[in-house]
């Protein structure tokens, strides 16, 4: 088929994600259909030990990581080190993107 360059870019373009988002594509043992029992092969054929499952405790927020790394509890008012920090709202961010128009 011949096109016009145009109309070979405008169709080019159809498959350019717009901006701020990422294509993502697994394939051969990362795709998602049997991807565990793909990767247990791909370690046993490495020799490599077989993983240890995932403990079950509790997460810790990034407040108790910031208070273990610095020693500086976020929780404590920096004012007056007394009482416990709150959150009473928060915001939406905004975004500023443009609409998108559609050529089709």
């Amino acid at each position: 088929m011949t096109v016009t360059a145009e109309e070979f870019i405008r169709r080019f373009l159809l498959h350019v994600l717009p901006e701020g988002f990422q294509r993502i594509r697994h394939y051969g043992f990362l795709a998602n259909r049997y991807r565990q029992q793909k990767l247990a092969r791909c370690r046993e054929l490495l020799k490599m030990p077989p993983l240890e499952p995932k403990s079950k405790e509790t997460k810790k927020d990034y407040r108790d990581y910031y208070e273990q790394l610095t020693g500086t509890s976020l929780k404590i008012c920096p004012i007056c080190h007394q009482g416990h920090m709150a959150v009473i709202e928060t915001f939406e961010g905004v975004t500023s993107r443009r609409p998108i128009n559609d050529t089709s």
